[in-house]
């Protein structure tokens, strides 16, 4: 675990110095590997997805585990390091979410709306200046778990096998698992092994929150956090919810369909000023995740 630990705490260091490169991420070609392998396997059924998701993950952990078998001492630190860092996305997180503030800052709605898909799949058009406010604080806050939180839970438990294992499910659920005419039994498997390997780093996230900001995150998280149609956002959005003293959930749409989800948290609807409030607690849960894995080790 030392050497694991020493690299998982070094990799987030790594990604609040320089976020993610503009060109050649390691995910983005990971991502085109898996558009290639989904052009020669796809059908309309659970099994070809399960053999798509298979197959991907499966090769994610074998390159984990060739990796881990060749390093030793200090060389296993730098491979910790550099795959921590490739797969983790909370400081980009935080830059798409002060972008997302500025141009709201500035008044500039149609940049706005413009910006909102790299933060969430909600449909932008028409959302007005509260609206978007709203869906910047509920995506920092589900994509602290996703993008900092959930690959530290499984590079502390799996090392570098599990930092990758991780993200390749998480990034294929983000291209297929989604419940629509093309994917809804294809991206059956992905969406369900997403959901499994959240399921423990989401409530670890809004214990962080709960660690980082006090009681009035652990009232919402206790109370509102099981109220979400996913298993597992609810727990990071509820927590944040209490502890900025902010009201989320409500009416969301998706590709035209319409989502009326239950309000958590007793505040007032969010504002702009309170994206960079959720950016600031996303850092700091981030950096007190890194803190419990130094001190595990």
């Amino acid at each position: 675990m030392r050497g694991s630990a020493e690299g998982l705490v070094l990799g987030v260091a790594l990604d609040a110095l320089l976020g993610d490169p503009r060109r050649g991420h390691p995910v983005a070609g990971f991502g085109r590997l898996a558009s290639g392998f989904e052009r020669l396997v796809y059908r309309d059924s659970r099994a070809a997805g399960v053999v798509y998701a298979g197959v991907l993950v499966g090769g994610a952990v074998a390159a984990g585990l060739l990796l881990e078998r060749k390093a030793r001492g200090p060389l296993r630190v730098v491979l910790t390091a550099a795959a921590t860092w490739a797969v983790l996305g909370g400081t980009s997180l935080g830059r798409e979410g002060l972008a997302m503030e500025r141009v709201l800052n500035e008044g500039d709605l149609e940049a706005a709306r413009g910006r909102l898909p790299h933060l969430c799949a909600r449909d932008p058009k028409g959302l007005d200046e509260a609206a978007l406010a709203r869906a910047t604080v509920e995506s920092v806050a589900e994509n602290t778990s996703d993008a900092a939180i959930a690959p530290l839970v499984w590079g502390a438990v799996g090392g570098i096998p599990g930092l990758l294992a991780y993200r390749a499910v998480n990034t294929l659920d983000a291209m297929v698992g989604y419940r629509n005419s093309r994917y809804e039994r294809f991206g059956w498997a992905a969406a369900r092994l997403d959901d499994a390997a959240n399921w423990v780093p989401a409530r670890v996230t809004g214990m962080l929150v709960v660690l980082c900001s006090g009681r009035d995150a652990w009232r919402a998280l206790r109370r509102d956090g099981g109220n979400h149609p996913s298993p597992n956002a609810g727990r990071c959005e509820a927590a944040f919810a209490g502890a900025l003293g902010v009201r989320l959930g409500g009416t969301n749409s998706y590709g035209g369909a319409v989502e009326r989800r239950p309000e958590m948290g007793d505040g007032r609807a969010p504002e702009v000023r309170d994206i960079g409030r959720a950016v600031r607690l996303s850092a700091a849960v981030t950096a007190a995740a890194a803190a419990l894995v130094w001190a595990a080790r």
